[in-house]
């Protein structure tokens, strides 16, 4: 176990990473992971290189092995108010003063830091597949991120969400069509926009 003293003496580094920038209902989900040295994870990667099967695997490690672990979602309807770029930052900020123990330094997957980070930071591109904490924090997000659109699959049955996990795939627009929009879905984003705007004209 690692104790209170040793933990003081270390530099505490978190990785930051998101899921769910581009599709178009749903939440982004962020999170934020501290690795423990002495529990080391093997197989850590960016989560889209790896298999579901693999990506749940490794969740359930980092789950038990981190040192530190902070999952945040923002919903479609604060993604509307910010925009998807905001939004992201924000899940990061708040990822990052939800880890306890608290880091001393966060690793960002891209290339723009959120202005409130409680701690210092530093933006990595591609950073998902070269450090590991931010492997680590990517997995969480994505099979997170993941299970949430199942679950919304159920409440929202029709546009498919359990599938393509609401990125704008064929049949997910056509359902958008058929259907209209549905709470989770971000009126902001062009394609729930002109679906709105057609149900309007009708």
């Amino acid at each position: 176990m690692t104790s209170a003293v040793a933990l003081d003496q270390r530099v505490l580094v978190a990785g930051v990473d998101e899921a769910g920038r581009g599709p178009l209902a749903g939440p982004v989900v962020v999170a934020a992971v501290i690795l423990d040295p002495s529990r080391p994870i093997v197989g850590l990667d960016d989560s889209k290189k790896l298999s579901e099967r693999k990506r749940e695997a490794l969740y359930a490690q980092v789950i038990e092995r981190a040192l530190a672990h902070c999952v945040i979602e923002v919903e479609a309807a604060e993604i509307d108010q910010l925009n998807i770029f905001q939004a992201t930052m924000v899940g990061m900020s708040r990822a990052v003063a939800g880890l306890s123990p608290g880091a001393h330094e966060a690793l960002i997957d891209g290339n723009k830091l959120p202005l409130d980070l409680p701690c210092a930071g530093r933006a990595i591109v591609g950073g998902d597949a070269l450090e590991p904490a931010i492997s680590a924090a990517s997995i969480l997000a994505k099979v997170t991120r993941d299970r949430l659109m199942v679950a919304l699959d159920a409440v929202h049955p029709g546009y498919g969400f359990a599938v393509h996990k609401g990125y704008p795939t064929p049949a997910h627009l056509d359902a958008l069509q058929r259907l209209g929009p549905c709470p989770q879905h971000r009126r902001s984003f062009a394609p729930v926009t002109r679906a709105l705007e057609q149900i309007a004209l009708f």
